[in-house]
């Protein structure tokens, strides 16, 4: 059975929808949400699918997922059967991965409002919301920077999670919203590690990383 996606292209919590189902070689189908300037997810059919108004939603048969966390949790425990994504064999590093998940909101909350006050006007103090962002940033700087010295360059130890994905996109996006990632180095190159996982795809203002390609000089 392949699910259905309400999406919206420039949502950094849709593409975390779409880029795990794209790692995990899913097929997700999607249908297109007017967030803005139509506000079709506050019309009276959308909210009859999802109350709280909110993007993502994901169907499959009689399933309906409301929250981004739980789509992820769900896509990796139906399509990744050696649990590399969602490690319930390791509780210690599961324990941790719901700690990301948990944690990602506060992106969402913070570079994320700052994003949609800067693109789409939104009312926003965005003070407050830069303030959070970069409180936010520099938690997972120093979290990564750990990672890195024990030689693992994801959130949760060498290879990529759910925890990640979650993270990724408003991390990544977080310039759009007027916060600069030059202090961050740990978190760039941690960037620049997902968007080299097969099998990544882009988003606007997330580009994957390109192959250079080189000629050699005639001898």
């Amino acid at each position: 059975m392949t699910g259905l996606l309400y999406d919206y292209a420039l949502s950094g919590n849709c593409y975390k929808i779409r880029l795990m189902a794209a790692l995990l070689g899913v097929r997700v189908d999607t249908k297109s949400v007017d967030f803005y300037p139509g506000n079709e997810h506050r019309s009276l059919p959308f909210l009859a699918l999802n109350p709280a108004g909110t993007l993502p939603v994901f169907a499959e048969g009689d399933l309906v997922l409301t929250e981004s966390a739980a789509i992820l949790t769900y896509l990796a425990q139906n399509h990744d059967p050696k649990g590399n994504w969602f490690p319930t064999q390791d509780p210690g590093r599961l324990a941790k991965v719901q700690q990301w998940l948990s944690f990602s909101g506060r992106l969402t909350a913070t570079a994320g409002e700052a994003r949609l006050g800067a693109m789409l006007n939104k009312p926003v103090d965005m003070d407050k919301a830069r303030d959070g962002a970069r409180s936010a940033l520099r938690e997972m700087e120093a979290a990564l920077t750990d990672q890195k010295l024990l030689g693992c360059a994801f959130l949760t130890g060498a290879t990529p999670t759910i925890a990640d994905i979650a993270c990724f996109p408003y991390a990544a996006l977080a310039a759009d919203g007027g916060i600069e990632l030059d202090p961050y180095p740990a978190l760039r190159d941690w960037i620049f590690s997902v968007r080299t996982l097969p099998g990544f795809i882009e988003m606007p203002g997330i580009h994957a990383v390109h192959e250079i390609l080189t000629t050699e000089e005639p001898a």
